[in-house]
């Protein structure tokens, strides 16, 4: 575990450029646009050359022949390709901005989409120092994801539309860091709302895989209803759904704490929870791993779970306003990162630890940005891209060689249950090595990236916890002791996970065994190059007390705390209305005699201790059961296995009430008031026909007797009414 960087330091110095002019900032969201029209145009002439193929009652195999090229190598290609040029892009860009003293946004309008009444939103792309922060690591990790995804993805017969999914899925993440206002916003969050469906249940003739697919997308509705009602409450306030006005006009048509700032934050963050996965709008996420593990890695670490974090970041002036809100959503990521973090300890699917891991740190993630420490919300979030994008290629390797292995030995066992793994480590070296860097990197040891982000959220909890007028003073108290113990638990679940996998004697098929090796090189050096970040990801914001200290590898590293003090242009007024609000923060309370060093290396120790013991506990034992020969958990460890029952408890309180009273309309209200409504008029109306019929006879004497009739019925009315 790490320190915060607690008090600013000097900025570093940068040449004053009055105007900033940005290169192509279109062409990075383009880019992976066209990557998915030349790809989804690959995928379309594959299923026709596929589907021509069955009526005429022969195979076609698109690995072979003169279509490969077409269907299988050019997407290897555009795929990665428009990734790469999109990042140099992004890149180039940052250098500029580095190299500038930019204190407002840069906003790109390219034209007017929509007008009616007083609405006006552009399409247009907003470039400051947090959308930069997002776009290199959009197209940074999802770049390394997709060259790992074609030696992972190389024999599925959907190659193409795989990138064409991947390179969209990139675009619509891209459209939502980038633009200008929540509308452009909102765009980018279905989008990748949409692409989540299709990833995720991209083997879509398993029944299972397509459910999973649909559960993500019904419950990110839920979530995005929030987001939906939060705008039109901002247009009503501000007349505007662009960034400038509203941030720059919160203090003046918004009472801090008052009921429609509080109103909006809430349902923004209901909209974060469903996106971001959190208490109770987690559930669709550790069903998400039933599609391609690097989309899971994409998903986990680059794109849509990050969405809701950036989301609260970037309304940061709002929530500085909304102080009720704040404590929400600090409650609600403590509570999430201790309730997934207790369930992982439980999960024998190397992929739903994960997903449960990401859960948790994104929990993490929320209590930062809800103690009003945005920075520190961001900065883990970047680094958490590192490592979790790390151990989830890292699974997909070993998910790799393993279905690779009992494949070949006609073997039907779980590819994905760690308990039929075991020692991995003599078969896999380089995938155990950058594994165990990202475990350490998660559990916050020295001086790895968690180190130096993770905590850096623990520590602004116990310190916006002792400020003097900040009425929810003792409940921050309460979310730093769960956020403790919650890096206890992610040292030691992410510990047994390692050790079952990769340590201990094998478990794998005996005959599957010899066919067990590393991953090919396309997959294995984007697993270096995140192992090398999960290294030193986090030394771009080192405070100043550690880099002396011994700490700070005596010296070497470098005392920038560069990330606070380039977010400072985006998160200075929610700063400077917090400390209004609440006072300056106390640092090192409710620690007694919390020294910044002390603190450090408090924190480092335990989560070493953690890791040893675990270690000791789990790497001891001379026999790990395998799945075959496990039988099912009772008592505490099968709430845990069984994920806190949430899946039974919306399944039995809102699916199957749902469900039935969908079959009560259907059998009464459809049955019996329609039809019956319905059959009542078409047999008024015969009745009426046959009524009317009776009249005519087709003889004028009738017609003239009836004429009369209604004649002195119309005088006799007029006499005597």
């Amino acid at each position: 575990m790490a320190l915060a960087a607690s008090m600013p330091g000097p900025h570093l110095p940068v040449q004053e450029v009055a105007h900033w002019e940005p290169v192509l900032p279109g062409l990075i969201v383009l880019l992976p646009l066209l990557g998915f029209v030349a790809n989804g145009i690959l995928a379309l002439r594959a299923a026709a050359r596929s589907s021509a193929a069955l009526r005429a009652g022969t195979d076609w195999d698109p690995f072979a022949g003169p279509a490969r090229p077409r269907t299988h190598t050019l997407p290897t290609w555009i795929g990665p390709g428009v990734m790469f040029v999109a990042f140099v892009l992004a890149l180039w860009n940052f250098a500029g901005l580095y190299g500038a003293e930019l204190h407002d946004p840069v906003v790109v309008r390219y034209w007017t989409w929509i007008v009616t009444g007083n609405l006006q939103i552009d399409a247009a792309i907003q470039l400051d120092q947090l959308s930069m922060i997002m776009m290199l690591v959009v197209t940074g990790v999802g770049f390394l994801i997709h060259v790992f995804s074609v030696g992972y993805m190389k024999d599925d017969t959907g190659y193409p539309r795989y990138f064409a999914y991947l390179n969209l899925f990139v675009f619509f993440m891209l459209v939502l860091v980038m633009g200008a206002g929540y509308a452009m916003m909102f765009i980018g969050w279905e989008g990748v709302g949409l692409c989540s469906y299709l990833l995720i249940g991209y083997w879509f003739t398993d029944r299972e895989k397509s459910d999973a697919g649909k559960k993500a997308f019904i419950v990110n509705r839920i979530g995005d209803l929030g987001f939906l009602l939060a705008m039109f409450l901002l247009f009503q306030a501000f007349g505007t759904l662009d960034f400038g006005p509203i941030f720059e006009g919160a203090e003046g048509r918004l009472a801090a704490g008052g009921a429609t700032v509080t109103a909006i934050t809430l349902l923004l963050m209901l909209g974060a929870a469903g996106k971001s996965a959190q208490v109770p709008l987690h559930v669709w996420l550790p069903d998400a791993m039933a599609g391609p593990t690097p989309v899971s890695a994409l998903i986990h670490a680059a794109t849509m779970v990050t969405a809701g974090v950036y989301m609260v970041a970037r309304s940061s002036v709002l929530y500085a306003l909304a102080p009720t809100s704040q404590a929400v959503v600090a409650g609600v990521g403590v509570l999430t990162a201790l309730l997934a973090a207790t369930i992982a300890l439980q999960q024998h699917d190397i992929k739903k630890v994960l997903a449960y891991s990401t859960v948790s740190q994104l929990g993490f993630m929320f209590l930062g940005a809800g103690v009003g420490a945005f920075t520190a919300a961001i900065f883990h979030l970047m680094t958490h891209a590192f490592f979790k994008a790390l151990l989830f290629l890292g699974a997909g390797a070993v998910i790799h060689a393993m279905h690779h292995a009992l494949h070949k030995a006609d073997s039907h066992e779980d590819a994905q249950d760690m308990r039929n793994m075991g020692g991995l480590k003599d078969r896999m070296r380089i995938t155990w090595v950058v594994m165990w860097v990202a475990t350490l990197a998660i559990a916050g040891i020295w001086p790895l990236a968690g180190f130096f982000s993770k905590d850096e959220i623990i520590w602004y909890t116990a310190a916006w916890a002792g400020a003097p007028s900040n009425p929810f003073g003792t409940l921050y108290t309460v979310y730093w002791l769960v956020a403790l113990v919650t890096a206890m638990l992610t040292a030691f679940y992410m510990t047994r996970l390692m050790v079952i996998t990769f340590h201990g004697q094998s478990r794998v098929d005996r005959n599957a065994r010899p066919h067990l090796h590393e991953a090919p090189r396309v997959m294995t050096v984007p697993l270096v190059i995140l192992a090398v970040l999960s290294v030193f990801g986090g030394w771009v914001n080192v405070p100043e007390p550690l880099a002396e200290s011994f700490l700070g590898l005596f010296g070497a590293l470098p005392m920038s705390e560069w990330l606070h003090h380039w977010l400072e242009p985006v998160t200075h007024d929610a700063a400077a209305i917090q400390t209004a609000a609440l006072g300056e923060p106390v640092y090192g309370a409710p620690l007694v005699g919390g020294g910044e060093f002390a603190w450090a290396l408090a924190s480092t120790l335990a989560a070493a201790v953690v890791v040893l013991a675990a270690l000791r506990a789990l790497g001891g034992r001379k026999y790990v059961a395998a799945a075959r020969d496990t039988a099912v958990p009772g008592g505490l460890r099968g709430i845990l296995a069984n994920k806190w029952y949430f899946d039974e408890a919306f399944d039995a309180g809102i699916v199957r009430p749902v469900l039935a009273a969908s079959r009560w309309c259907w059998k009464v209200v459809d049955t019996v008031l329609i039809d019956g409504f319905v059959n009542f008029v078409g047999n008024f109306t015969r009745l009426a026909g046959w009524t009317v019929s009776l009249f005519q006879t087709g003889q004028a004497n009738t017609y003239a007797f009836v004429l009369t009739l209604g004649v002195l019925l119309v005088l006799g009315a007029a006499v005597f009414l």
